[in-house]
C-alpha cells in the first residue's frame, strides 16, 4: 500500500501526467472564461487542497497495521519505536529482525540475547506488572494470545499485539507479522534460515537413530511436547517417533503412568526438571532410564529448545546431537519392546536405579 500511495503522491505533486502538471499547463494559458483572472483565488485553493491531500496520504503511508492471533487488527500511527515484550520468543524475534534497540521492557524470562537482561522486567506473561508496563510508555506491547492482560492494557490506551507460535507454520507466520509491524521487508529470510538449519540437523542424523521413540519433557507437571508442537515437528523431521500423539495437543500435561506405559527409548529433559526422575512412581522401569539414554540439557540449552523462535535450528542441532550419541539402534529398540497387548508393571522394582547421566551435549 505504501508503494501505491507513493506513486499517487508523485502523480499529484509532479508535472507530466499528474493533476498538478495539468493544472500548471492550464495556468499558463490566457484566461478565457468569465471570472478566470489573476485575482481569482480558486486555482490557488485547488493547489493548497492538493498539498493537504498529499500530506494526508503521507500519514496513511506511514501507518502500520497488523492483524494478530486474536483476529484483532491493530493500527499504529507509525512503526513502533518503544516495544514491551511479554514472551521470550517474541523478544528474540524482534532482535533477530534487527530492532533489539526498540525493546524497552521484557518479561522475567527473556534473557537472550544478553542485552535484554539489562532492560526493565515487567513480570511474566501470566502475571505482568501493569503499572510498570504503562510507565515505560510503549508504542506496542507484544504478548501471547493466552495472556489475560491484553484487555487491561488496551483499556489503559495501550496497543497490544498478541502472537503465540506453537508450530513451525506459526513461527513462520509470526516472523512475517513482526516483520510487517517493524517494516522489515525481508523477514522471510529468517524463517528460510531456520528451515535450512533444521534440514541440516536432520541430514546429520545417523540411520541407526531413526525410529527412536522419544519423550520430550518441557516442564515439570509433567508437561510434554506433543507431535503437533514445534518441538514435535522438529523430532519428526529428525526421523524419530514422539510417544505423545498429536491428539493430546501441542503441550499436554500427562499422567505419569502414560509415560511409563509408553516406555520411551530416550528422554530429553531440562536440568531444572531432571532431579528425581528415578523417584517418580514406576519410572525406574522405563527403558530410557534403565539404559541411561537420557539427555539432560543445562538451562541455556533448554531455553533454546523450548522457545519457538530464531534459535530453532540450534535446538534441532542439539536434539540431533543427543540422538546421535544416546539413541539405541533401531533393531535393538524394537527387540526391547514388550509384546503387543502387554503393559509394563508400575512400581515393581527392577533395572538400574542410579540417576541418569547427563548427555553432555554442547552447542
Amino acid at each position: 500500500m505504501k508503494h501505491s500511495i507513493s506513486r499517487l503522491q508523485e502523480l499529484l505533486l509532479t508535472g507530466g501526467c499528474g493533476v498538478a502538471g495539468r493544472f500548471a499547463q492550464v495556468k499558463e494559458e490566457p484566461a478565457k472564461r468569465a471570472g478566470d483572472t489573476e485575482q481569482n483565488p480558486r486555482p490557488l485553493r485547488f493547489l493548497l487542497a492538493l498539498v493537504t491531500l498529499s500530506f494526508w496520504l503521507v500519514g496513511i503511508a506511514q501507518a502500520t497495521q497488523v492483524t494478530d492471533d486474536r483476529g484483532v487488527t491493530v493500527t499504529l500511527p507509525s512503526t513502533p519505536n518503544r516495544i514491551v515484550s511479554l514472551l521470550p520468543s517474541l523478544a528474540e524475534a524482534v532482535c533477530e529482525l534487527g530492532h533489539c534497540a526498540r525493546i524497552v521492557g521484557v518479561d522475567r524470562y527473556s534473557n537472550f540475547p544478553a542485552s535484554l537482561q539489562k532492560l526493565p522486567q515487567v513480570g511474566g506473561g501470566l502475571d505482568p506488572n501493569i503499572e510498570a508496563i504503562v510507565a515505560l510508555k510503549p508504542d506496542v506491547v507484544l504478548m501471547a494470545k493466552s495472556s489475560r492482560a491484553g484487555e487491561r492494557l488496551e483499556a489503559l490506551g495501550l496497543k497490544v499485539v498478541a502472537l503465540e507460535p506453537k508450530t513451525h507454520a506459526d513461527v513462520q507466520r509470526v516472523m512475517l507479522k513482526l516483520g510487517q509491524l517493524l517494516d522489515v521487508p525481508d523477514a522471510a529470510r529468517i524463517w528460510r534460515a531456520i528451515d535450512a538449519g533444521v534440514s541440516a540437523a536432520a541430514q546429520s542424523m545417523p540411520a541407526s537413530a531413526r525410529g527412536t521413540r522419544v519423550y520430550f519433557e518441557v516442564n515439570q507437571g509433567p508437561y510434554a511436547a506433543g507431535e503437533s508442537s514445534f518441538i514435535g515437528e522438529t523430532l519428526t523431521r529428525l526421523g524419530v517417533k514422539n510417544i505423545v500423539p498429536a491428539k493430546l495437543g501441542p503441550f499436554p500435561k500427562l499422567n505419569p503412568e502414560f509415560i511409563v506405559r509408553a516406555n520411551p527409548d530416550l528422554i530429553m529433559i531440562g536440568q531444572r526438571s531432571a532431579d528425581g526422575l528415578m523417584a517418580r512412581p514406576g519410572w525406574h522401569s522405563i527403558r530410557a532410564l534403565r539404559e541411561q539414554r537420557v539427555c539432560i540439557f543445562p538451562s541455556e540449552e533448554a531455553n533454546t529448545l523450548v522457545r519457538p523462535g530464531p534459535r530453532m535450528a540450534e535446538g534441532a542441532r542439539l536434539m540431533a546431537q543427543c540422538l546421535s550419541g544416546k539413541a539405541p539402534t533401531l533393531a535393538a529398540a524394537r527387540a526391547a519392546l514388550p509384546p503387543e497387548g502387554v503393559h509394563l508393571p508400575l512400581g515393581r522394582p527392577g533395572g538400574q536405579t542410579s540417576a541418569p547421566k547427563a548427555s553432555g551435549a554442547k552447542p
